[in-house]
């Protein structure tokens, strides 16, 4: 009897859709409380079903081998890639991301693979892992390392079986723009980079850099929810408006072009909603580093008296370079890769600033406020080692009335904002 053996091949697409952010809006108040924080956006992901099970029936070895080989696998990045760069200069620079030094060989090859995948578009690229969840992994570990990866809003991969053994998966990203657009989109960046540095000082140390892309994002972007694109860099550098994921890419990106490493992190917030911030090297140690909720507005407070919007200060500096403990008041971090413990005050902006009470320091009171009229600024922040430290001293200024032995104040009227939970408060220099 005539055996007849059948061949099947078939190929399963999943499409993997990124980490995005929901809609929320931004009052544009930090209040004084934690359980009053504003709202961020819920993380979610969006995964389509898992493939199906694919039965391959194989009539010998050679039919097997014949089926491993594929035409639309390109895995040829070329010698040189858009940007200019070698396969081996690229390598070479992924040193200075943090995602990327924290895998193995396996995951670091993966990364590479998919790197240069998004770099020049390729499609139906065959990856050396056929784990799919590690390639989820590995995929969001570029995209974390990468802001400039703006035009990638996910990908599919194509599963090759042989009865139940995946032999092979092939990539592809999902590219929201042709190379032509991106090349316009960079062009503006770059002319905003230019623009945005043009204000910094050649003379700046990382930390002060760093505080300078801190204050320029939030002094040129609107918080927006409707913004276009509010998920990568072309809402804070094209639009000027932007949700947190945004803020934290375009800190990242111009941090980087700095010279200073900075990784996107993604968790929530206290009220358990979604949100992303940026984890920042400076001076070798490690902080974190939140511009969206630096952009807010303080509420005034005070006896009597109306003030006017001029008078509410637009930067909130409780997240400039903050420790993982004080970060863990508020934030809960939930990364694709385990984050480093960040240690170091030394970079804080209240310590940097002078602005930071390790005791009540009668001397360094008057100094903080004699320094604030002296800049001619319009409120002074000062920030609490301890809640016992906070808790005398808001005893002393607000409930004592000391506060006025510091302001040039005729009338005994103070307008002050205080949050308990990040132990700083702020005076209006009325």
């Amino acid at each position: 009897m005539k055996r007849v053996f059948c061949l099947f091949l078939s190929m399963v697409i999943l499409t993997v859709s990124l980490v995005h952010l929901k809609n929320y809006r931004n009052e544009g108040i930090l209040p004084a409380k934690e359980e009053n924080m504003p709202a961020e956006e819920n993380l979610s992901s969006e995964t389509e079903n898992p493939p199906n099970k694919i039965t391959v029936d194989i009539l010998d070895e050679k039919e097997d081998n014949a089926i491993l080989v594929s035409k639309s696998d390109d895995t040829s990045y070329g010698e040189k890639l858009p940007n200019g760069d070698s396969m081996q200069q690229l390598l070479e620079k992924q040193d200075d991301h943090y995602a990327y030094t924290t895998l193995d060989d396996a995951g670091k090859e993966l990364y590479m693979e998919i790197l240069c995948a998004l770099t020049e578009f390729k499609k139906d690229v065959r990856l050396s892992c056929v784990d799919n969840d590690e390639i989820s992994r590995v995929f969001q570990c570029v995209l974390n390392d990468h802001p400039e990866i703006f035009y990638v809003n996910g990908y599919t991969y194509t599963q090759h079986t042989l009865g139940d053994i995946v032999k092979k998966i092939t990539f592809t990203g999902n590219y929201t723009m042709s190379e032509k657009e991106v090349e316009e989109r960079q062009r503006q960046i770059d002319n905003y980079v230019n623009q945005c540095f043009s204000g910094l000082s050649p003379q700046a140390d990382e930390y002060e850099t760093v505080k300078y892309v801190y204050e320029y994002i939030i002094n040129n972007t609107e918080y927006s929810d409707s913004s276009a694109n509010n998920q990568n860099i072309c809402s804070v550098f094209l639009d000027g408006r932007s949700v947190c994921q945004g803020y934290a890419k375009a800190t990242q990106y111009l941090l980087q072009k700095a010279g200073i490493k900075a990784e996107l992190v993604l968790g929530e917030v206290s009220t358990g909603e979604g949100h992303a911030w940026d984890l920042v090297s400076i001076d070798n140690e490690w902080y974190y580093v939140d511009t969206t909720w630096g952009d807010a507005s303080y509420q005034a407070v005070g006896k009597g008296g109306s003030y006017s919007e001029d008078k509410i200060p637009t930067i909130n500096y409780d997240y400039l370079c903050v420790t993982t403990k004080q970060l863990n008041r508020t934030h809960t971090i939930d990364n694709v890769v385990e984050m480093p413990q960040c240690i170091s005050d030394s970079a804080n902006y209240y310590v940097r600033e002078g602005l930071y009470l390790y005791s009540i320091d009668e001397e360094q009171l008057k100094k903080i406020f004699r320094d604030g009229y002296d800049k001619g600024s319009a409120y002074v922040t000062l920030k609490c080692d301890s809640e016992e430290i906070y808790n005398n001293l808001y005893e002393r200024l607000i409930t004592g009335q000391e506060i006025f032995r510091y302001l040039d104040s005729d009338d005994k009227v103070v307008s002050y904002t205080e949050n308990a939970g990040q132990y700083s408060m702020s005076f209006w220099l009325v």
